[in-house]
This record gives structure tokens, sequence and C-alpha cells, in this order.
């Protein structure tokens, strides 16, 4: 059952559309992720359903009720910003309880809640130091916890680890894995890093310049996407295109014509009409170096050891560079001509409106 409805929600400033008549769906206890390049509208989303920044069109309506002329703080929405919003002057505890004081809760409870949210979030030793003694790591913990013990219906996360080292962005994302799955509670996070989309998601919003590109579960994206803006947008290192310049039909079989080699793809897999000339995207890891019977050759331009893996940029006849995942303790060397095997089962084909034309069979 729909728990978020967003129906054909607009923002303008000005002359600038900011959003472009969003319509999504979120179901109660789901972990929603938004991401996107810069300037894309996640965050102005993320704020339109927050009550920060006012709709130009449509309507926002949680749990059956609508909330889009609401202010922010009737709408039953908790915030943790990038940037922690924390009172200075106060100490953890203070900076905990202050919403419960302002909503005169009884003291009593307010002792229970922030007890319970300290103990939760590690902050016990911490709830009499004041923001300034904290390393970011707790400043952002309090943050949270700040927003826990108003026990909202629904979490936004707007950015919220941005300002953390790399180590500690780790260790917060577990944090926040376990805290949804303890508290079940609807949470929606916007992110510029595909590796906490994908990490934390339920399900993924790819926005793309004030419009939802593609909504799905992080393994649909990452093996079905329906563009080429998400394939390459989605995967580290991006999904190679490659263009094949010529395709025959051949019964069930599609010829396509990679450099002078062909390449066998099932005609049952593509949808809609067929072009003349495509781009075949294929990712790093469905690439094989071979010593011979490849279906592409290339010369290895640089080859990235990462310890557990390594990556071999590969120069094609046409002076494009794709990337192949090889084996870490591959021998591999700068200048090498080598032969490369292609995984048709994991291959999408794009026409020239960057959409794709074919899909990868669950089964495979």
């Amino acid at each position: 059952m729909t728990y978020l409805a967003i129906t054909e929600l607009q923002k303008h400033y000005d002359n600038y559309h900011a959003l472009r008549g969003i319509n999504l769906s979120i179901d109660e206890g789901e972990f929603i992720v938004f991401v996107g390049p810069s300037g894309c509208g996640k965050s102005t989303l993320l704020r339109t359903i927050a009550g920060l920044e006012s709709s130009s069109g449509g309507t926002i309506e949680l749990d059956g009720r609508d909330i889009t002329e609401l202010a922010s703080s009737k709408r039953d929405l908790a915030m943790v910003f990038q940037s922690y919003a924390l009172y200075p002057h106060m100490t953890v505890a203070d900076n905990l309880s202050f919403a419960l004081r302002l909503a005169k809760v009884p003291d009593a409870e307010i002792q229970e809640k922030v007890r319970s949210v300290s103990a939760s979030l590690q902050l016990d030793a911490l709830l009499e130091r004041k923001p300034k003694e904290l390393s970011g790591g707790q400043r952002q913990r309090v943050a949270i916890g700040r927003a826990i013990v108003r026990q909202p219906k629904v979490f936004l996360f707007d950015e919220p680890l941005s300002n953390l080292d790399a180590a500690l962005r780790v260790q917060m994302r577990l944090e926040l894995a376990r805290l949804h799955k303890k508290l079940g509670t609807t949470m929606i996070y916007v992110t510029h890093d595909q590796v906490e989309a994908m990490t934390l998601a339920d399900r993924v919003v790819i926005l793309n310049a004030g419009q939802i590109e593609q909504v799905g579960t992080p393994l649909e994206l990452y093996r079905q996407p329906n563009s080429r803006f998400v394939a390459e947008f989605i995967g580290t290192p991006k999904m190679n295109l490659i263009p094949a310049d010529k395709i025959t039909r051949k019964d069930d079989t599609l010829s396509l014509d990679l450099f002078g080699n062909n390449i066998d793809f099932p005609a049952n897999r593509v949808k809609g009409k067929l072009p003349e000339t495509a781009i075949v995207g294929i990712r790093p890891e469905h690439l094989t170096l071979v010593e011979e019977g490849g279906d592409i050759q290339g010369r290895i331009e640089l080859v990235e050891h990462l310890g557990s893996e390594a990556y071999a940029h590969i120069q094609l006849a046409n002076n494009q560079t794709i990337i192949v995942k090889a084996l870490a303790r591959s021998e591999l060397n700068d200048n090498q001509e080598v032969n490369i095997k292609v995984d048709v089962a994991e291959t999408v084909l794009f026409n020239e409106s960057d959409r794709v034309i074919s899909v990868i069979p669950e089964e495979v």
C-alpha cells in the first residue's frame, strides 16, 4: 500500500524548471534513495517533500493525508541535514530533547526517549558534551538521534555523510542500515554517491534534469537500465559503450558488426524497432581477456592495480578506450595487444535516442 504518494509535482524558480512532473509512490517502511548528478533536482525534491520549499504544482500525500500546503512542522517528517545543524550552546542531551521540550512532552517521557536513542546510537558517554567537543561522526549521530526521538512517519536525509572521511562514511552507512532495520520507519535519502545508493536502498530513484529517469532496486538498475543515462550513471567503473556499425538479422539472431568482427545477439531480446546501427553496452566485468578467439581486439594503454582486482584500459580500432576487469595478478603490460571476449548474455543495446532496445533475461 502506498504510504507517500507524489503526483505531478512541479517546482519553478522564476524561469528555471527544477522539478518537472514528478510521480512517485513509496511504501511504508521502504528505504528510498534519490541519486543523480549535480543539479538534477534530488535535494529540491526532498526539500519540497519536507515543506522547506513550496511546490509550484502537484500534490504530496502522506498516509492518506494531503500535506502539500502544510507547514513543515505539521507534516510529521524529520530531516537530517548535511551540516548537522546542532545548537552549539546546548549539550548532546539538550540537542536530543529540544524538539520534545518545545512540544511540551512530559519530562519522564523525554528522559526515556533520550536514554533509548542515545543507547542505540552509542551516545551515552557524550550526553554532557557540546557539539564542538564531538567528532564529525559523533555530531552526525546526534543529528540523526534528534530526528529519531520525534518518532516521525518519514525520515529525510539530505547527503548526511558527505562531510565525513571515507572510512567514517562506510561505518555510518552500516549504522544507518542497522537503524532502518531496527526502526522499520520509511526513510528517504539523498546522495550523489552511487555506492551509498546501491548499498542502502530498497529502491533507487535516479533523477536527471528535474525528471525521474528510472526507479528500481539496485540490481534492476544495474542489470536492466532503461536508458544510456542510467546505464552510465550506475556502476563503477561505468558501462562501456561500443558502436555497432551494422546490424543484420538471421532468423532468431542479430549479427552486430564491431570493427569487422561479428557478435551474435538473440533477436528475441530486442524490443521496439531495430535500428540500422546501435550502441552496445557492456560492463567491465562482462568482458574477458583471452589468448585467442576474442570478439574484438585492442591495445592496453594502462592497467590499474587495485589489490583484489585490476582494470585494463584498452584502446580499440576506432581509438575509443574501454575498461576490462581482469584478475589482480594478471601479467598485463602497457602497449600489449589483447583479444577481448564479450559476454553477450549481459549486453544491452541502445538506439539513436539513447533508449534501451534490449533486455537481459531474468533467468540469465
